[in-house]
């Protein structure tokens, strides 16, 4: 088993407890809440436990939070197939 990914370190528990109160999206604030509980010393299973899934996703969002920062954490849809009305 491998070290688990670092997170950044230009942003802290408090600062991502703000941005989820902000947010207007709902899985961005859960995503940003459990980051948050990893930056208060959580390990990746209970930040998972707190938000409702597994540490494969926790995984998924470390990454995505150290490349995009917290805009890396909304939802992101794939897009499918183009609508045919307009």
């Amino acid at each position: 088993m491998g070290s688990p990914l670092s997170l950044r370190d230009d942003h802290d528990s408090s600062e991502l407890r703000h941005l989820a109160r902000r947010s207007r999206h709902a899985g961005q604030s859960r995503r940003l809440l459990a980051l948050a509980a990893i930056y208060d010393g959580a390990s990746r299973g209970e930040a998972a436990l707190l938000a409702g899934t597994d540490r494969q996703s926790i995984r998924d969002w470390v990454v995505r939070f150290n490349a995009d920062g917290p805009d890396g954490l909304v939802d992101r849809h794939g897009g499918g197939q183009k609508a045919r009305l307009t």
